[in-house]
């Protein structure tokens, strides 16, 4: 069991439960919403309306959500856990929630309220590196290649475990859920923790019973002691509430693990939307009946076929679990009727190495273009400390992370772009071109990525294949592939290490 002091003042919020608990919405099934028609043509002229944003911090420069700069002044509000803060404490791959307003043409957006919002907090009970997560509160954090890991981690997730140093961990994300249908946190931004002086987790209720317990996820939550039950309508908590818990007790030494908690708080009422007023969010759709009728993170959309634009893909591809962007404006149902619905890649491609040039908004990593937006690729200074970080701080021969999609085709169009301390290692991950008569070696982008006798071949869990010539019996055009290794002329990698990866 592992008991901390109590705490006077209770950590606050989440993105994610902010979204879950937006009213009008429906996590199962359902009645689709009633037929909707276009929002009314303003005949070329801009008006202005209320704006709410829900995603994570991509970039500075003001603040950057789900593509769009919201414009900051001395009249904008900054809080994470409910304390005050300033511009300059907020990280890129924060959750945040953005009030203020917006133009009809997105040509101008203004915050007036700008809130950090976290998941879970608490110790790393256990990890599996093979698969990117680990265990805090029951709950799974899934890393992934979006997700910004604060400098003051160790290098791997081992490390998070048993390690004095990192009492716990902050978390910020969206629920979502896996391939083999685990309820995941996909973290967009973690940092550790050196003292934790009480646990905190954002979640939906189920399993209540009226015994003053219920469920969130894998994780008993047991209220009977809590001094402060908070904000629920006709006082009483329900199954599908959204809540925030806190607790300075947590028991993980049975199944489930419990925490005892001293406040629960609702947090069904803070995404309530007027007629009219414009939302974008960045999420997971959690519920799929159509096309026009879907959730994202629990919040009810829908489209208007042949008006919603789509990017990154069509109506056709949208189903649970997608990762997607939505924008549109609550009709006086509460739902949000989409105006653009922008389908984010499921799998990203990665080059790491020194910058062999970089001009205007592209640089050039091992023979590959790698493309850069100001508005939708964050950029981090885990070298200098540079910030805000750009395209124009970056210099020949910079060791540069760049991660993304692979567009147009031999290219990367990144959505993140990081600079560290000088490294000689180089790697490069994407899809096998025609192997042909290669063998032992492979292309990439273009990239011949040399294998000889001295190559680790790995499986997606990171198991060594005994013989290489499993590996190559694996692998085909179209495998992704993580090769490791040295720079060794243009456009050629010397591999120590070459994973076969899963989409």
């Amino acid at each position: 069991m592992i008991t901390f002091p109590n705490k006077t003042s209770a950590i606050l919020a989440l993105a994610t439960l902010i979204i879950a608990g937006c009213g009008g919405g429906s996590s199962g099934g359902g009645t689709p919403p009633p037929s909707q028609t276009p929002p009314p043509d303003t005949g070329g002229i801009t008006r202005t309306g209320v704006a709410i944003a829900v995603g994570p911090v991509t970039g500075f420069g003001s603040v950057i959500v789900n593509g769009v700069r919201y414009e900051t002044d001395a009249n904008t509000s900054f809080s994470d856990d409910g304390q005050d803060v300033q511009e300059t404490d907020l990280e890129v791959g924060d959750m945040v929630l953005v009030k203020g307003t917006i133009e009809d043409d997105n040509s101008t957006a203004t915050a007036t309220s700008v809130e950090v919002e976290d998941t879970v907090e608490g110790p790393v009970t256990s990890v599996n590196a093979a698969e990117a997560n680990f265990v805090v509160l029951g709950q799974i954090v899934q890393v992934g290649p979006e997700t910004s890991v604060d400098d003051n981690c160790p290098a791997t997730l081992d490390e998070l475990l048993n390690n004095p140093p990192v009492a716990g961990v902050e978390v910020a994300g969206p629920y979502t859920v896996n391939a083999v249908g685990d309820t995941v946190i996909a973290a967009t931004r973690f940092e550790c923790k050196a003292i934790l002086d009480e646990f905190e987790i954002n979640g939906v209720v189920s399993a209540h019973d009226g015994t003053e317990k219920f469920m969130i996820n894998d994780l008993e939550v047991d209220y009977s002691t809590a001094g402060m039950i908070q904000d629920f309508p006709g006082g009483l908590i329900n199954n599908d509430d959204p809540v925030e818990v806190t607790g300075t007790v947590f028991d993980d030494s049975g199944v489930p693990p419990v925490l005892t908690a001293s406040k629960v708080e609702f947090k069904g009422n803070r995404l309530q939307g007027a007629e009219g007023d414009h939302l974008e969010i960045e999420g997971f759709i959690t519920r799929f009946v159509s096309p026009t009728d879907f959730d994202v993170n629990r919040i009810p959309v829908t489209t208007i076929p042949g008006t919603t634009v789509y990017e990154g893909g069509s109506d056709s591809d949208l189903g649970r679990y997608l990762k997607v962007e939505v924008e549109g404006e609550y009709n006086d149902s509460n739902v949000l009727v989409a105006t653009k619905v922008d389908i984010k890649p499921s799998t990203a491609v990665r080059v790491t190495g020194a910058v062999d040039s970089v001009a205007g908004n592209a640089f050039v990593i091992l023979g590959i273009t790698v493309n850069t937006d100001t508005l939708t690729t964050r950029f981090e200074d885990k070298w200098l400390d540079v910030d805000p970080f750009n395209i124009g701080e970056l210099a020949m021969n910079d060791y540069v992370e760049a991660r993304g999609q692979e567009l147009p085709v031999g290219q990367i169009t990144a959505f993140l772009v990081e600079r560290d301390d000088p490294d000689t290692r180089t790697e490069l991950r994407g899809f096998v071109e025609p192997l042909g008569e290669n063998r032992p070696n492979l292309t990439v982008f273009g990239v011949t990525i040399v294998t000889d006798g001295n190559t680790v071949f790995k499986d997606s869990n990171e198991m060594v294949f005994a013989n290489p010539d499993d590996f190559w019996a694996a692998v085909g055009e179209g495998s992704l592939i993580d090769a490791r290794g040295t720079e060794a002329g243009v456009q050629t990698l010397l591999a120590e290490e070459v994973e076969l990866e899963m989409e």
